[in-house]
């Protein structure tokens, strides 16, 4: 099993990536890994590594990183995780869609939800995967994807273009955003654009430990582990003016 849990203590990594030599000779599939989480992606690629089929050919942290080696490898399939750093804005969302045409794009996420799937579909994916599934299922999903074949439900397609069509938004609002106090709707605003806590301190006037204060109340408040959670979810409720 390929438990979310896994990374839950390890930092994300930076825009480096750890590669491996492509021989075109080579009949396994290319898979690129692309995690924020450096033990939760050693976890898939042990999994992959055993498949005499298939073959990690890098991994990334970020989502500038996985676009630049999808470029450079052309891998047959690149798993990303949803809530990886720096891939929610428009401009990387259509990057990734646009190279979906040469690597098939699988998708992960913590929950499967209406809102996570429309962020798969919006970046071209072929399959759209939740952490906790089993790790054969990984596998024939990885298979599944390099044999160009879908692997997202087309009933769920249906009721999320249903709900589109309707007017409903697949973003539901966000009743936590009331518990904000002013301050820390603020401080939220500024993470969601990337200021780091001095630059937060110096944009407002008041103390890092003050920031890093507001930061654990709004992690708190809005029920997300991390900071980078807490900007995911600034974006997909649309909390951050588009």
């Amino acid at each position: 099993m390929l438990s979310a849990g896994t990374a839950h203590a390890v930092a994300p990594v930076t825009g480096r990536s750890a590669t491996v030599g492509v021989d075109p000779r080579d009949s396994t599939t290319s898979v690129l890994l692309a995690n924020g989480h450096a033990i939760f992606r050693s976890g898939l690629r042990s999994v992959i590594d055993t498949q005499p089929d298939l073959r990690c050919v890098a991994e990334v942290g970020d989502g500038a990183a996985a676009i630049g080696e999808i470029r450079r490898l052309r891998p047959e399939v690149a798993i990303l995780d949803l809530d990886m750093p720096g891939l929610g804005d428009p401009a990387t969302i259509e990057t990734v869609a646009e190279l979906g045409g040469t690597s098939r794009i699988l998708t992960l996420a913590a929950d499967d939800t209406d809102e996570n799937l429309y962020r798969a579909l919006r970046l071209g994916a072929c399959g759209f995967l939740t952490k906790s599934m089993p790790s054969q299922d990984l596998v024939a999903a990885i298979r599944t994807a390099a044999h160009h074949d879908a692997l997202i439900d087309p009933r769920r397609t249906r009721r999320l273009v249903t709900r589109l069509t309707h007017g409903i938004d697949p973003f539901p609002a966000a009743p936590e955003l009331a518990a904000l106090t002013p301050r820390e709707h603020q401080v939220l605003l500024l993470m969601a654009k990337a200021a780091t806590n001095p630059e937060i301190a110096t944009t407002l006037g008041v103390g890092e430990q003050t920031v890093k204060t507001h930061v654990s109340n709004i992690l708190a408040k809005l029920g997300v582990r991390d900071r980078v959670q807490a900007v995911v979810y600034a974006h997909t409720r649309r909390i951050v003016p588009q």
